[in-house]
């Protein structure tokens, strides 16, 4: 990412898209030993022969069938070790050279100056033969060999660090001030388009500029340091393979490439790089990481595309993550529910309403009108039947009643064992799944205040930038009206079918001033509470929901509640659905609060927060805050503080955006093993399990969103090891929601 241009208004990216070849694709073997970009041609050698690639496949060169150890380019030829001979192909075909002096581990060549490494040392190929370079060590264990344009070269060994420098071999003793490596082990080395030394061992990497060593370790950055190769790319970027993935550096940042996202296996033997492209050599085929030119609304563009394709569930089109029954394949998905369908399609919905107001597109409205649409019908659903919810109430989710009868999991037997073994206030329901008075479908109960939190951040984006007719707005008011009234009429809470308050949407005076059990929920669900009341009374003007609002922050301090929405112990602490439905509501309530006193002690409260989750590289809780916190201040006893957004918020939130990456299968990422990572520890004795297995990078924020898997923004982006095993495919709302909503607030400008 160019920091310039993102400032000036620009912001364009580099889109990463993973292939993967493997015989089906034209690989004589998926045993792939080897890489090089040779003019035009970029060739694997394998176990079972040559094979360049074109036009999107592989073909085998017929006239080499044996396996090759290894191969480097020299402009448009090829060398490669097999058979016990050194061979080079050209247009002209393939040439024996010479016999090899031993098993080959490692060639390099330019204009016409090739080297060979051995286990037993390294050779320069003169006249035909193979002649033992001097090396101040008497056997070296050869791992690769760098040549740069005026002839130096470098040998990465065993035994250390190797140069060729005036005709003289030396071993190197990297220094960087007061650090001073005599580097063993050294797996890797390399050339860069700049003329910079690299080499990569355990120790980790350094560099070599004009005579001056720079020395990068986990404190720099570096993610990983078992290495296995490393090659130079394009200006100023050097790539790294270890046994656990691939590293590309680019002078500023690290980008750590591991799992199936990114490589076929995660055991990297070589790297070409080729224009736009790095092509990997690994024992379960070739792999490339195309970096593609793609602006972020190209981007935007693309995931709506999919959520069209996949991601809409029944005729009202609820958007959520769908499975494959083959993993990482998707021509074929299946669709279902979530306990969140209601919460995941409002923060859809409301990235298409923040859509249509900065772009004025048709279908932007379209969309937002749609899950309009999705979410009233929750709200509709509920009605009527064996089983009548009181008015108002909405759903977490439906199922039609054509397919298979969702009771038969959800079972009373079931919520009677989650109540005894997990929660001891989990509700028993019969049926947890009612069907609705027409008979068509199933929908689910004990709705929760995060999918309340969801409806009402979506009623108000669409109330104010999309529904620009009375009638529409009407709409909005009775669905608004409908679901707060209940909440009245049911001493702020959400009551069920059955007669009684959900397990999750409590919000009375006396359950979270008074009763233990509800301390946890006091400040975020007075919080929710007041801003529902908010949105209720700017959208249709009624007095009662204002009335309401002022009792509970006048006579039972849900103000003062709302300061501290979580107990928190440092970033990472705590629930991240919490973190998510609580920006979601500072939004609203800053929006529209118009009393002074109440303004300055919400957006306190929201900087004080943010403040935990800034670290979080998270867009949508940047973006958030900085429109919530324009302007406004906090006047204490000592002074009065500006609570604007300051700092580096926005290029961690374009930077996020634009890692994102657009394959959303849930590939396992293994951070656990970084060492650029420090693990966090536990102040509260009831989130000690939670905090197991996570960790922030030494920078002091968490891993970037392309190096971990994660569906939605709820997530724990601390937790070190994610993802599964390719068989859910997440939808795109991640990104749309707070790229339309930068947009809207010219964050992000294109």
């Amino acid at each position: 990412m160019c920091i310039a241009a993102l400032l000036s208004g620009l912001t364009i990216e580099s889109a990463e898209i993973r292939h993967v070849y493997s015989p089906a694709e034209g690989l004589p073997s998926i045993d792939v030993r080897c890489v090089a970009a040779a003019g035009n041609r970029v060739w694997a050698g394998t176990g079972s022969g040559l094979a360049y690639f074109s036009s999107g496949s592989w073909h085998g060169e017929k006239r080499f069938p044996l396996a090759v150890a290894a191969c480097a380019a020299d402009g448009d030829a090829l060398w490669f070790a097999s058979g016990g001979a050194l061979h080079r192909w050209t247009d002209a075909g393939v040439k024996r050279e010479i016999a090899l002096p031993g098993d080959v581990q490692a060639i390099a060549a330019a204009r016409g100056d090739v080297w060979i490494g051995t286990a037993e040392g390294v050779y320069q190929v003169r006249s035909g033969r193979a002649v033992r370079a001097p090396l101040p060590v008497a056997r070296v264990s050869v791992r690769q060999i760098a040549v740069n344009a005026s002839g130096e070269a470098a040998v990465a060994a065993g035994e250390g660090l190797f140069v060729l420098e005036s005709g003289e071999w030396k071993r190197q003793f990297p220094r960087q001030g007061e650090r001073s490596w005599a580097p063993v082990d050294v797996r890797g080395v390399a050339y860069d388009a700049r003329g910079r030394l690299w080499f990569a061992s355990p120790q980790g990497a350094g560099c070599r500029n004009a005579g001056t060593w720079k020395l990068y370790t986990g404190l720099e950055g570096l993610p990983y340091d078992d290495f296995t190769t490393m090659t130079a790319g394009e200006d100023g970027v050097v790539w790294f393979g270890t046994k656990l993935g691939a590293i590309r550096h680019d002078g500023r940042s690290w980008e750590y490439r591991q799992g199936l996202r990114w490589l076929p296996d995660d055991g990297v033997r070589a790297i070409a790089v080729a224009g736009a492209n790095a092509w990997f050599a690994t024992a379960k085929g070739v792999g490339r990481i195309e970096r593609k030119p793609m602006t972020l609304a190209e981007k935007a563009r693309f995931f709506e595309s999919e959520i069209d394709k996949r991601h809409r569930r029944t005729e009202y089109e609820y958007v959520m993550s769908v499975r494959l029954p083959q993993a990482g394949d998707t021509s074929e998905w299946i669709q279902s529910d979530s306990d969140n369908d209601g919460l995941w399609t409002s923060m859809y919905g409301a990235g298409e309403c923040f859509a249509w107001a900065a772009t004025h597109d048709a279908a932007a409205r379209k969309r937002a009108r749609k899950a309009f649409e999705a979410l009233r019908f929750l709200s509709l659903v509920t009605q009527g039947g064996e089983h009548p919810a009181p008015p108002g109430f909405p759903a977490r989710a439906i199922l039609p009643t054509s397919g298979p009868d969702p009771n038969v999991h959800d079972s009373p037997d079931r919520d009677k064992r989650t109540r005894a073994q997990r929660d001891h206030l989990w509700k028993v329901l019969s049926p947890r799944w009612p069907k609705s008075a027409d008979g068509k479908w199933y929908w689910k109960t004990d709705t929760s205040s995060d999918e309340l939190d969801g409806h009402y951040f979506f009623y108000a984006r669409y109330y104010d930038l999309v529904a620009d007719t009375e009638q529409e707005k009407d709409e909005v008011r009775a669905v608004v009206r409908a679901i707060t009234d209940h909440l009245l009429e049911h001493n702020y809470s959400l009551v069920d079918w059955d007669g009684t308050p959900t397990r999750w949407a409590i919000f009375d005076p006396h359950s979270l001033n008074d009763n233990h059990i509800y301390w946890a929920e006091r400040g975020l669900n007075s919080l929710s509470i007041l801003s529902y009341l908010k949105v209720a009374w700017h959208v249709t003007r009624d007095a009662k929901y204002q009335d309401a609002y002022v009792g509970l922050v006048r006579d039972h301090k849900y103000a003062s509640n709302a300061m501290v929405p979580k107990i928190a112990a440092g970033p990472g602490s705590g629930n991240q659905s919490d973190d998510e439905m609580a920006f979601m509501s500072f939004y609203d309530l800053l929006k529209y609060e118009t009393d002074a006193e109440l303004t300055q002690k919400y957006a306190l409260a929201l900087a004080n927060y943010w403040a935990l989750e800034r670290p979080e590289l998270n867009p949508l809780f940047n973006f958030i805050a900085a429109a919530s916190l324009e302007g406004k201040t906090f006047t204490s006893a000592f002074r009065t503080e500006d609570l604007s957004a300051n700092g580096d918020w926005k290029a961690d939130s374009i930077d996020t955006l634009e890692r994102l990456p657009l394959d959303r299968i849930d590939w396992r990422h293994t951070n656990s093993k970084r060492k650029d990572i420090v693990h966090l520890r536990s102040y509260l004795g009831d989130d000690s399990e939670e905090m197991a297995g996570t960790g922030m990078r030494r920078n002091g924020k968490a891993i970037p969103v392309d190096e971990r898997f994660f569906s939605f923004w709820n997530h724990n982006p601390y937790r070190l090891d994610s993802g599964g095993s390719g068989h859910t495919l997440a939808d795109g709302a991640v990104f749309l929601l707070p790229y339309y909503m930068g947009l809207y607030h010219h964050y992000i400008q294109e």
